[in-house]
């Protein structure tokens, strides 16, 4: 559990320095081979972590310590449901089907590769837009503070 949670959080701590960077940084400014190089390797690192890293933590916790395996029946036509966490059982007589503990631990997984990589997506279109806000930043017209356009003295 501990390394699972350490591992989400040394990923935010890694994507967290991102913003104030690309807020910083104008848009269409040249980069150098260094810049590049560096910037190239920190963001391999980041993906590394959040799609190997962060999943391995997780299978690994729900294999030993939540013990999520495949002959622990949640949802059977046996009848019975098993609530997660608590142990108690339910009886559920018109359930068809079959889900195992480590059918949820691998929706679980999958759930952490569609978050991260929508996340991905996002931060790859808020870097590649950070121009048009600052410019529409720009060409905001100052008012007052009912509303009015401001005026220059002459």
């Amino acid at each position: 559990m501990v390394a699972f949670f350490t591992s989400l959080l040394v990923a935010v701590l890694l994507v967290a320095p991102i913003f104030p960077y690309a807020k910083r940084r104008p848009a269409g400014t040249p980069i150098t081979w260094g810049e590049a190089m560096l910037a190239g390797v920190y963001i391999f690192f980041i993906l590394f972590w959040i799609y190997g890293v962060v999943p391995h933590h997780w299978l690994t916790w729900a294999d030993s310590e939540l013990n999520w395996r495949p002959d622990r029946i949640w949802l059977g036509p046996n009848g019975i449901m098993v609530v997660p966490f608590t142990g108690w059982t339910i009886q559920t007589p018109w359930i068809p089907i079959q889900v195992s503990a480590q059918a949820v631990r691998d929706v679980v997984a999958v759930l952490i590769y569609v978050v991260f990589l929508g996340g991905q997506m996002w931060m790859w279109a808020w870097w590649q837009n950070r121009g048009k806000r600052a410019e529409a930043a720009e060409s905001v017209e100052p008012v007052s503070t009912y509303g009015r356009p401001l005026m220059k003295r002459a």
